[in-house]
């Protein structure tokens, strides 16, 4: 099997070119110029590189070049609370370059596609209410998806992902900064600490992946499918930190209540989704914090 995988160079799209390559996939990455491959090279054998040059026909020269069997899609930008100045590139990231991708595709008869969504296009359970601009951007690329799946052959598969989490994540998420506390022994101010978190161990998502590219495989009858990528069991903050300490055998230092909650925080748990078939969480939150710490 041919996949050609954009965002490989992120924390996820790392760990899934890793798969990949051990399972015996032909593995091509999209990049830009400027890209940091410091996670890729961790991996023993490589992915084959395509760098894009900044013209429209970028995309497709390389799609027409590598003729995949699937594509997947998980390049985008996230941040969690947006600036004036991320719109730009967070438009061109979110929306323009996967257009560019899927116009490729079907210009070049590739018609499989696993697309990278978020929870954050679900707030209070809704089939659509976005968390942030971010998400609102995951559901617009969602849209345009919907249009190709109705005028060509085209068909994808939509993995919404809860919070992905794991050793090495550069991303300052929440582990990463009540590691640096404690470390820099400083105050971490966080919110009250009551909204949710939905956790999920960076293996169980990439077999996630792994698990939908084999739908495909077994000639799934649908044009589309969504699944949710959930640990199905979120946690407080406070909560959160209280097993961190516990995992950790140290205490972090939390001024609760330091700063406001975000708007649209997960304040009650209210998924919406409906799981992978033939997939299951084989990390618990107090294993996948034990691996992420580096803990035998």
């Amino acid at each position: 099997m041919i996949a050609f995988i954009t965002g490989g160079t992120g924390f996820i799209g790392s760990h899934l070119i890793g798969k990949l390559l051990s399972e015996g996939w032909d593995v091509h990455l999209l990049c830009r110029k400027e890209t940091n491959f410091s996670l890729v090279n961790n991996s023993t054998s490589q992915p084959t590189i395509h760098e894009l040059t900044g013209k429209p026909e970028d995309l497709n020269r390389i799609v027409k070049k590598v003729k995949p069997d699937l594509v997947f899609h998980l390049a985008s930008l996230s941040p969690s609370v947006h600036t004036l100045e991320d719109i730009p590139t967070l438009i061109e990231s979110n929306i323009t370059l996967g257009t560019q991708l899927v116009e490729a595709m079907v210009q070049n008869e590739c018609y499989q596609l696993i697309n990278t969504g978020t929870i954050l296009q679900h707030y209070e359970g809704m089939p659509y209410s976005p968390a942030s601009l971010y998400g609102a951007t995951k559901q617009a690329f969602e849209a345009i998806i919907q249009y190709y799946i109705e005028t060509t052959p085209l068909k994808a598969i939509h993995l919404k992902l809860a919070n992905v989490y794991g050793k090495n994540d550069p991303r300052p998420r929440i582990f990463s900064l009540l590691k640096k506390a404690a470390l820099e022994q400083i105050t971490l101010e966080m919110t009250p600490g009551e909204q949710y978190i939905d956790l999920i161990y960076i293996d169980d998502v990439v077999e996630a992946f792994y698990v939908a590219a084999l739908r495909f495989e077994k000639r799934m009858d649908r044009k589309q499918e969504k699944f949710l990528i959930s640990s199905q069991t979120p946690i407080k903050l406070k909560e959160l930190v209280r097993i961190y300490e516990e995992v950790a055998g140290h205490k972090v230092s939390i001024c609760w209540g330091g700063k406001p909650y975000r708007s649209r925080e997960m304040m009650a748990y209210q998924p919406y989704g409906i799981p992978l078939p033939q997939w299951k969480i084989k990390n618990s939150l107090y294993e996948g914090i034990k691996k992420t710490l580096s803990i035998e």
